[in-house]
């Protein structure tokens, strides 16, 4: 059995997995906003829904319920963000 260290149990856990990829998301559609393109508008849908399955993994995992509800309230602020980005796009 493969023995981990502390820091790599972190890096793989579904938590530590969830928070990345919605921290990614959110760069993705701040990226978005300043440089409101189709290309730009898509890569941040593809982050949000690699988001979401990292949702899906951290709450089967069932541990840190807390950080599991703040990361999700982020990502629905990620979301609101992107659909007013997609508005001003569809606008033009």
């Amino acid at each position: 059995m493969a023995k981990h260290t502390d820091t790599s149990w972190k890096q793989d856990h579904p938590i530590t997995l969830f928070g990345n990829s919605v921290q990614k998301a959110d760069r993705a559609v701040k990226q978005a906003m300043s440089h409101p393109q189709e290309i730009a508008v898509e890569h941040a849908f593809n982050s949000i829904e690699h988001a979401e399955n990292a949702l899906l993994n951290a709450v089967e995992h069932g541990e840190h319920m807390d950080m599991v509800e703040y990361n999700k309230a982020q990502l629905e602020e990620v979301k609101d963000q992107l659909n007013k980005v997609k508005e001003i796009i569809e606008e033009q």
